[in-house]
């Protein structure tokens, strides 16, 4: 299962009703624009007890078309890289710390 924005802003509006829902969807989206904004400038992202997002730049390379079997060049372009933490890996495998 998922988690989409509307179902995490549903989640935070159950757990903190004392918020109202326009206020913590502006927290949610000021949150993820700085992560996107971090990412695209080519700075790491971390999130203490959670992860690390950062980028990796992969180079131009020729790869083949596989309907066709043509060379293709592909560009070079950036990709995002998750490491999760320790304590995040501990909780998803039920460890005790």
């Amino acid at each position: 299962m998922a988690v989409v924005k509307s179902k995490l802003l549903k989640q935070l509006s159950e757990n903190y009703p004392n918020f109202l829902k326009k206020d913590l969807e502006k927290f949610t989206n000021i949150i993820l624009n700085e992560i996107k904004e971090t990412l695209k400038r080519g700075e790491r992202v971390e999130l203490r007890g959670f992860g690390v997002f950062s980028t990796n730049t992969q180079k131009t390379r020729i790869s083949r078309n596989p309907k066709t079997g043509e060379k293709v060049n592909t560009p070079e372009k950036k990709t995002i890289h998750f490491k999760m933490a320790k304590e995040l890996f501990k909780k998803i495998n039920n460890e005790k710390e």
